[in-house]
Order: C-alpha cells, then sequence, then structure tokens
C-alpha cells in the first residue's frame, strides 16, 4: 500500500458563526447564537436553524450559470484559502490539483425559489439556471472558480458526502493522479430538507439536545468548507480513514453500530493508533433517539467512557452534506492552534444523561486536548454511510 504522507495544508470554514476566524472564536467558546429562528421554511411552524447570515460573495465573471446560494457560500470558504491553493498550483501546475466537493441538496433552494416565481407569474427567474441546482454543480464551481483543472467531481452520500471527499482525494494522490487536492462541500438550507425531516418527526421544537433523555431531534443547519490537501508538510496530518456501507436500512441507523464502529476502527488502524492515543471525539451527534444510541454504543465499544466527546451540531445545526467536511475542520482548527493543549469545542447539551446510554465523557467549556493526542472525527449518513478521520499533528 502506497504510504505517502497527506496534509491538510488549509482550511476555510463559512458557518452560522461566520468566517473561518469568527468560527473558531464561536465554537471554542460554545457561543449559542449562532442559531435563529425561520418561519419560511416549514409550513406547519417556525423552525430554530443555523443560518449563515450576512452577504455572500458573487459569483466570478463568466460562471453566473453556478450562481446559487450553495455555490456563492462554498466560494466564501474556498476565498479563505485561496492564496494557499494558488502557491500549490503554481508549484505542482493546475492540472495536478483535483477537486473533490459533497453536498445533498446542491443549490436546490434556487429551484425552489424559481419554482414559485414559474408558478406565480408563468415564467422562470431571469437568473436561474438548472445547473445551479444539479448534485455535480459545486464540483465543476470550485475547479472554475479556483482555475484548476486536474480531476474535479462532487460525493452526493447523505450526511457523509463531505467526510468522504478526504478518502476520495487521498486515493487520487496515491495513485499518482494529483499531487494535491481542494476537498470539502456545502450545503444550504431549503425547504426540502427542512420538511422532509419534519415528515419523518425527526425535527427537534429548539436546540437540539444529544445524548439528552430529553432529546427530540435534529436542528438543521448550512454551512461549507474547504480545505487544501497536498504532500507538502501542513499543520494538521491526515493520519487515518475508514469507511464502511450498511446498507441496513434508507434512514434509521443499524442499531448496534456494527458499520460506524468499523469505521472509527479502520481509522485507527491505518493510522496506527490504539484507542487510547484519542484525545478528542467530534461526534455526528444528531440528537434523535436511534442515532445517539447507536452512536453511543459503538462509541463506547471502541474507545470506553473516558475520552473527551462533543457534537458541534448545537452550535450551528446540522450541516447535512456539508457536516462531515465542516466538521473535520473543527478539528483543523483545533490542531493547527499553536497551543500544546488547544481547547475542545464543548457539548451543549441539558446535562439530563438517558440512562438507557454508555455515558461518555461529553466536553465542557474549557476542556483541553492532551498533549500528544489526535483526533477523530465521525460521520453517519442515511443508508448507512460511514465515514471516520483521524488527523493529528505530524511528528
Amino acid at each position: 500500500m502506497n504510504r505517502t504522507r497527506v496534509f491538510l495544508n488549509a482550511c476555510g470554514l463559512a458557518t452560522p458563526f461566520g468566517d473561518t476566524a469568527a468560527t473558531a472564536a464561536g465554537l471554542f467558546a460554545g457561543r449559542e447564537d449562532a442559531l435563529c429562528w425561520r418561519d419560511d421554511l416549514f409550513g406547519e411552524r417556525p423552525v430554530l436553524v443555523g443560518a449563515v447570515r450576512g452577504a455572500l460573495p458573487a459569483v466570478p465573471a463568466g460562471l453566473a450559470a453556478y450562481g446559487s446560494r450553495n455555490n456563492r457560500l462554498l466560494l466564501a470558504a474556498l476565498q479563505d484559502i485561496g492564496t494557499q491553493v494558488a502557491r500549490t498550483a503554481a508549484h505542482w501546475g493546475a492540472d495536478r490539483v483535483a477537486v473533490i466537493m459533497g453536498t445533498s441538496t446542491s443549490g436546490i433552494a434556487d429551484g425552489e425559489a424559481a419554482l414559485a416565481q414559474l408558478r406565480g407569474t408563468g415564467s422562470w427567474p431571469a437568473s436561474y439556471d438548472y445547473r445551479q441546482q444539479e448534485p455535480g454543480s459545486p464540483g465543476e464551481f470550485a475547479a472554475r472558480a479556483l482555475g484548476l483543472t486536474g480531476p474535479a467531481y462532487t460525493i452526493g452520500a447523505a450526511c457523509a458526502s463531505s467526510a468522504k471527499v478526504f478518502a476520495a482525494a487521498r486515493r487520487l494522490i496515491h495513485a499518482g493522479l494529483a499531487d494535491a487536492a481542494v476537498v470539502g462541500g456545502a450545503d444550504t438550507l431549503c425547504r426540502t430538507t427542512v420538511g422532509g425531516f419534519g415528515a419523518l418527526q425527526a425535527l427537534s421544537r429548539g436546540r437540539c439536545n444529544p445524548f439528552s433523555r430529553n432529546r427530540d431531534g435534529i436542528t438543521i443547519g448550512e454551512g461549507a468548507v474547504a480545505i487544501l490537501m497536498s504532500v507538502e508538510p501542513g499543520p494538521v496530518e491526515l493520519l487515518g480513514l475508514g469507511e464502511t456501507s450498511d446498507a441496513y436500512h434508507p434512514t434509521s441507523p443499524d442499531p448496534v453500530g456494527t458499520g460506524a464502529r468499523t469505521a472509527m476502527l479502520a481509522a485507527l488502524a491505518e493510522a496506527g493508533l490504539a484507542p487510547s492515543q484519542i484525545g478528542y471525539i467530534n461526534l455526528h451527534g444528531t440528537a434523535t433517539a436511534l442515532n445517539d444510541a447507536m452512536e453511543s454504543r459503538a462509541v463506547a465499544g471502541v474507545f470506553g467512557t473516558d475520552v473527551p466527546c462533543s457534537s458541534t451540531k448545537p452550535l450551528t445545526g446540522h450541516m447535512l452534506g456539508a457536516a462531515g467536511g465542516c466538521e473535520a475542520g473543527f478539528l483543523w482548527l483545533v490542531l493547527a492552534r499553536p497551543e500544546a493543549c488547544p481547547p475542545l469545542p464543548p457539548h451543549l447539551w441539558d446535562g439530563a444523561a438517558d440512562p438507557e446510554l454508555p455515558a461518555l465523557h461529553l466536553a465542557g467549556r474549557g476542556e483541553l486536548l492532551a498533549p500528544g493526542r489526535a483526533a477523530l472525527t465521525a460521520t453517519f449518513g442515511f443508508a448507512g454511510s460511514n465515514a471516520a478521520l483521524v488527523l493529528g499533528r505530524p511528528a
């Protein structure tokens, strides 16, 4: 097996907290102000969501056909790493830099708005182009916006979409088809998603409350991430990854968590690390009854209950196809900090433990990553699409 080391050289984020710097500040402080109530997404009632507020950048000239809110949100993340990407492309060649993005809904919100206008006026908006909502749009748009000509595509695997991009990009690098890759993803709020989770009776009545006995469902969010991966040494290293597919049920997780556990064990094995060498786990933590039950058992089965863990979804909302990538970005923010023991994102909940679940160590405000430890993020999507990543500081 090719053991070429792969590093994460730069990270850009656009989340309900704001840009990369604002996301880091809000995340480590455990700020509770990134969510807001919206009454235009779910006809039955207002819903609390993680919305990216403020103006988004316009798409570059010549790319108007890709001008969805989803791609503009992705562009906000891409701009934070644009200088590093340009430098990498100049060094290796634009054809040696791949682009792999993840999404679940792409620009469907723009399609919803366009269809509403068609029904009301009889004509489509002049600015609407079907390419804005194509599932493959983010990867193609990002490559064009960055001027990159290497392999470019998009992965759609529900909530695991932007977690799986890391494995895909590393395979290209190991196969000699690229020397670097821009990976990430974006997902934006839309009525289709919120209404779908509402139909499943999976929406929380307020802020989601993972692993609590009072949990009542998901809080939906939106966000984008862009990370530069390459063979050049960087502040964070991709140590190991694991992917599995349960194919257990279209929406419900395997209750015993076999696929989730296998993915985490595979990531550890590839990293050459024992469970005791992981100092933090970013949990999928959706706050649905079944996911939290499955995940807590899988995590406890692999790591025990002492390692600090947190779900960041009460802070940002569940960013769906962007969740796995954004949460890998959160690990990057932890590990790229200069402190020997950087702060961890706290787990925001009501503290009412569910006696039916293993008692995981849910990190409080002010907890730190132990020196020399790596971190793991786990993402579990619909239909049992699982991905786990182990990141660490280079030795």
